[in-house]
């Protein structure tokens, strides 16, 4: 069966600001799960998840301090998919980028020798550190073995970001119209959202929902392997996979996934559905010559060929969900 988007959806409201039209949302999806007769998601005999990866307010919207090129009609694809596909969804999870002014990738945190703060987009390497090009405010050795840590994993070097995604405001708030899916599917279904936290710790970036880019400072712990929600996850019959940026968090979720199950048991990347069109990638920043480091979409399209080498699919919103 597949299902039409309820009455209230408009697509030319995705990528808008509005608040959230709970009780109007919950009401019809109570309607319509009678009227359509649907089973609540614990009856499922093969369950399937949705994972959306920071489909927030802060990448999604246009206009936001690190809104992702892209993200609007990845957004209208995906909620397009959650209503069609409705019926076999079992359960929807999301992670959060949850994040406070005073962390190691945003301005406040470095000065150069004047005092100035670096411009979003700047990229700290472990020399600029060392040279005192740029000066921590806090913690300086442990921002010195930050860089070289992160420098020495080959995956990223410390870029300064706009401010995004702050606890509180309005950027950290799941993109409306997918909230309003999310709650469409919670009352339908009867199936609670689940929302997983990441990026607290001011001292290690978290491009990952299930672990920090370092993971060790001074011989002190700032984060560790998300071991309950990647067996929550692992738990459904399938995980299709979706949000911001595909260069980035999504990108590193995704390895984090590859590395573990190849670790642990690598049969379960059959497990894993990457939803290649509900994605993009965060653009290359303009300099010349632009570091391989900083070309974010090649980094990106080079990832997708070796999660799918890894075992993983790699579909599209379009494609049927079969049973």
């Amino acid at each position: 069966m597949q299902l039409s988007p309820p009455s209230f959806y408009d697509p030319n409201a995705v990528g808008s600001l509005y608040m959230e039209r709970a009780d109007r949302v919950a009401e019809e999806a109570s309607r319509w799960r009678e009227q359509v007769g649907i089973a609540p998601a614990g009856q499922d005999r093969l369950r399937i998840a949705a994972f959306g990866i920071d489909c927030q307010v802060g990448f999604c919207v246009p206009g936001a301090s690190l809104f992702v090129p892209g993200a609007v009609d990845d957004t209208r694809r995906t909620v397009e998919w959650i209503y069609r596909n409705l019926d076999k969804l079992t359960g929807l999870h999301f992670s959060m980028d949850t994040h406070r002014i005073f962390q190691i990738f945003h301005p406040a945190w470095w000065t150069d020798a004047q005092g100035k703060h670096p411009d979003p987009l700047t990229p700290i390497t472990h020399e600029d550190v060392r040279k005192g090009r740029w000066i921590p405010i806090a913690h300086p050795k442990a921002c010195l073995e930050y860089t070289a840590k992160l420098e020495a994993s080959g995956k990223y070097v410390l870029t300064i970001w706009p401010y995004h995604t702050l606890l509180g405001g309005l950027s950290h708030a799941l993109e409306p119209t997918l909230m309003e899916a999310a709650l469409f599917h919670a009352v339908a279904r009867r199936r609670q959202t689940h929302f997983e936290t990441k990026g607290t710790h001011a001292m290690t970036e978290n491009y990952s929902v299930l672990a920090p880019e370092v993971t060790e400072l001074s011989g002190q712990a700032v984060g560790g392997f998300n071991a309950p929600f990647f067996r929550m996850l692992m738990e459904y019959d399938r995980i299709y996979i979706f949000g911001q940026a595909k260069s980035h968090c999504v990108l590193s979720t995704l390895q984090d996934i590859r590395d573990h199950v190849q670790a642990t048991d690598p049969g379960l990347a059959d497990r894993v559905y990457i939803l290649e069109d509900a994605m993009s990638p965060v653009p290359a920043p303009p300099l010349n010559p632009l570091p391989p480091s900083l070309d974010f979409p090649r980094i990106a399209d080079e990832a997708i060929e070796q999660f799918r080498a890894a075992g993983m699919h790699i579909v599209k919103t379009t494609d049927p969900i079969v049973c």
